[in-house]
């Protein structure tokens, strides 16, 4: 092989010698080429139009240096292949040092395994092809990663055209970059199982409503967030909801998501309504990290009203779908996001009806880059009006819609409530009786005889039968000696348990108090928390108290 003819056919070649305006292959001295132009103070460079000027005597061409000295002493693996069936031609010591001796005229296919594990040889027939040179990055072999080049060549006589073969060694920066990459995992890993462990490990389910709920952190790119939710018993049948998205990633963010997590299950516990809820969340948000902001949705159901009453701190609206398929958007009250402040959040509601959905959701749901949120709100309306089946069904066909895959660029959370509509031997299992309490010391006697007539036509044991009408007795009679007309007294059976509120105008909360023996008064709450499961008591929007007691039903 004439490593002088191929040198005068490698890219570059042609074009230094069309400069020269030479042929390549005649060497100066043939040429007789005359004195440097920079010794009579010419420029070099002809008039346009005109050839350039002769390069000096000095100036060596590249068809004098040894083609095969340069390429056998590169760093990098050099090798040489002709026709369509690349055959080799050449490789250097650095490639036979990395990959062992090859024999000229073997195949590439058959004879450079190597080159096969990188995947070249599609590469090397379209640079063939093409006449363009190709480079592929970071290719990895048994021998370690390469960075490969295929330029094409002219050869001499009918050989095909050729491919010459340049693999820089990067084992190195691959080896660092994998190190790098991993480390980056074990970091994502520890986020999301910090923001999986923070979250809700089991929903808890209300006796009037059925959950459910998904998380899916971003994509391998994308760093997790610190998307939230969670349901909460509250007591005498009422459940609140709550999602919520603190704005950053990593482990900063899901460690503020626990936080104000946390700190929602012990405001709730208080029985607040749900703006008041936001104002303490807000002032304790600025408390954990100021440079943190975070969005909220906190509602309430009550099962005696058949509304969600919420409020908002910069959060996106509730959706609810109606039995027929109507999506209809709670839409003001909305304040700023926790943290910012100054605001007073207000409550507002919206109806859910049996036989309806109710969708509670973060932005990664809907927001997409270059497309406005509200569009993409406008989506999930769409979807969610086709969507039926249980809660976790219609979580996953939400996400579908949304097209929420495993790559997604952004955390999304979804919590799903459905107020079903019971018919049937369903239906007997919840009922619903009510008495005002009007009148003086009558009002005692009727509410006893009201409970024990309603309590028996539920069918109870005449065990629980007792109990329920004892705690009713005690809870009127609290109520009329501490509170304020109206008065209203609420029975509720669920499939679950039995429900026992009063209500009145007096906003005084009572508490249980140790009585001491002379007391004439200061048992009643005592004996509630003695024979009941639960008991409790919250104020009423407009003033007013309820105090409410459960009782477990058998089996």
């Amino acid at each position: 092989m004439n490593f002088t003819r191929w040198s005068a056919r490698l890219p570059g070649t042609q074009r230094r010698a069309a400069a020269r305006g030479t042929d390549p292959g005649v060497s100066p001295a043939q040429r007789g080429d005359g004195s440097v132009p920079a010794a009579r103070g010419e420029s070099g460079k002809g008039e346009p139009g005109q050839p350039p000027d002769p390069l000096p005597d000095d100036v060596p061409a590249l068809e004098d240096f040894s083609v095969r000295e340069i390429l056998g002493r590169l760093p990098g693996l050099v090798a040489l292949a002709y026709g369509p069936e690349h055959r080799i031609a050449y490789v250097n010591d650095a490639y036979a040092t990395a990959f062992g001796h090859r024999a000229p005229g073997t195949p590439v296919a058959g004879g450079c395994p190597e080159l096969t594990e990188l995947g070249l040889l599609p590469l090397m027939d379209q640079v063939l092809r093409s006449g363009k040179p190709r480079t592929v990055k970071s290719r990895r072999t048994h021998g370690g990663s390469y960075t490969v080049t295929c330029l094409p060549v002219d050869t001499p006589g009918d050989a095909g055209g050729g491919i010459l073969v340049h693999a820089a060694d990067v084992t190195d920066h691959a080896d660092a970059a994998e190190r790098l990459r991993a480390s980056e995992r074990r970091h994502r890993e520890t986020a999301v199982t910090l923001q999986r462990s923070l979250l809700p490990q089991e929903l808890e389910q209300p006796d009037d409503l059925r959950v459910a709920a998904t998380y899916q952190p971003g994509g391998t790119d994308a760093a997790v967030g610190g998307d939230w939710y969670d349901v909460i018993t509250l007591g005498a049948g009422r459940t609140a909801l709550v999602i919520g998205d603190v704005m950053g990633r990593g482990v900063r963010a899901a460690a503020v998501m626990g936080q104000l997590r946390t700190a929602v299950r012990a405001y709730a516990r208080l029985d607040l309504p749900p703006h008041e809820v936001l104002q303490l969340l807000d002032g304790l948000a600025a408390e954990i990290d100021a440079s943190q902001i975070a969005t909220c949705v906190y509602a309430v159901h009550d099962p005696n009203e058949g509304r969600l009453v919420y409020a908002s701190a910069g959060h996106l609206p509730i959706l609810v779908r109606d039995e027929d398929g109507t999506v209809r958007r709670a839409e003001e009250p909305t304040g700023p996001p926790l943290g910012t402040g100054g605001w007073l959040h207000t409550s507002g509601s919206i109806a859910l009806p049996p036989g309806s959905t109710a969708v509670l959701y973060t932005d990664g749901l809907v927001e997409r880059r270059r497309e406005d949120i509200d569009e993409g709100v406008a989506s999930l309306e769409r979807a969610l009006s086709g969507a039926t089946g249980s809660p976790q069904v219609v979580c996953d066909r939400l996400l579908r819609s949304l097209g929420v895959t495993a790559e997604h660029d952004d955390d999304v959370a979804v919590l799903v409530l459905q107020h079903p509509s019971r018919t049937g031997p369903d239906a007997e299992l919840f009922h619903n009786a009510a008495l005002d309490l009007l009148g003086g010391v009558e009002a005692a006697p009727r509410a006893r005889a009201f409970a024990s007539g309603v309590l028996s036509s539920w069918r109870f044991p005449v065990e629980l039968r007792d109990l329920g009408v004892l705690a009713t007795s005690e809870l009127v009679a609290n109520s009329l000696q501490h509170g304020t007309p109206p008065m209203r007294l609420r029975l509720r059976r669920t499939d679950r348990r039995l429900i026992i509120e009063v209500t009145d105008g007096d906003d005084h909360l009572p508490r249980r108090r140790r009585a001491e023996t002379e007391d004439e008064a200061g048992r009643g709450i005592s004996i509630i928390a003695t024979i009941a499961s639960s008991w409790g008591c919250r104020r009423t929007p407009g003033g007013g108290k309820a105090v409410w007691c459960e009782f477990a039903l058998p089996g």
